[in-house]
């Protein structure tokens, strides 16, 4: 966002109400999560660190109706890798809200040996034919791309769930003008800048607005697309009634 309004501290919060996730703290360490959001980190394994992905089966009462396991990490897994490779129902982000208090605050890094509970499975098996013909299985689990069109349309589907209003069109047109679709976007000049805080991401969203306006359940980095997009989109509700609204500097 450009230096106008977007450090301008805000009077009210639109999701106090959503929903909230338990808060915790950890140290990681390991590989990138997904491209465009991840960081990298230095640090070596421990020589202790398993070689092999361990799955060991839990207590059958830890989740009724579903397989539940266990895994240990290894070096170069990522929450993403060890969602699809075990087929975790909801992917890595319902891997990493059921194991948010051994992962820590950042989800991005996850540390060799860490023993992960996978949940439950998602469901593989073949499509039953109903009686109106049509194939369905059990539950199904919504998949987004790892670029431009999954990140906005993952943000809608969380600013649906709390209420935030905005199209695809709208974030589309903003994000063409704020950082021409690149994720690590940065102002270093402005006035923003100047005073330490500049803005970042798809969005180009300051620290203190991404904190103010952050919507539970997505990354705490800014930098994240969908958490930045979330984070801009609920600024912008609540500054103009929608990222709609939004044709210029906000």
């Amino acid at each position: 966002m450009p230096a106008r309004g977007k450090h301008r501290r805000p009077k009210l919060r639109l999701i106090g109400r959503g929903i909230t996730f338990a808060g915790v703290s950890g140290v990681a360490i390991a590989a990138p999560l997904i491209g465009a959001s991840s960081a990298s980190a230095a640090g070596s394994v421990p020589a202790s660190a398993p070689q092999t992905g361990v799955r060991a089966e839990a207590p059958a009462a830890a989740t009724a109706g579903a397989a539940a396991a266990t895994y240990a990490v290894v070096a170069g897994d990522s929450l993403s890798k060890i969602a699809d490779k075990e087929g975790v129902r909801g992917g890595w982000k319902k891997l990493y809200k059921d194991n948010r208090e051994a992962v820590g605050d950042n989800p991005h890094f996850i540390l060799p040996g860490l023993e992960l509970s996978l949940g439950a499975k998602a469901d593989t098996s073949e499509p039953k034919e109903s009686e109106s013909g049509l194939k369905t299985t059990s539950a199904s689990v919504t998949s987004y791309p790892d670029n431009l069109d999954g990140w906005i349309r993952e943000s809608l589907d969380i600013m649906a769930e709390h209420g935030i209003p905005g199209t695809y069109d709208g974030i589309y047109r903003n994000i063409m003008r704020e950082s021409a679709g690149d994720p690590q976007a940065i102002n270093n000049w402005d006035i923003n800048a100047i005073n330490g805080t500049p803005s970042k991401g798809l969005l180009q969203v300051i620290a203190p607005t991404f904190e103010a306006y952050h919507v539970p359940g997505t990354s705490t980095d800014s930098f994240d697309p969908v958490a930045n997009i979330t984070a801009a989109c609920n600024y912008a509700a609540d500054r103009y009634g929608s990222i709609d609204n939004v044709y210029g500097p906000y």
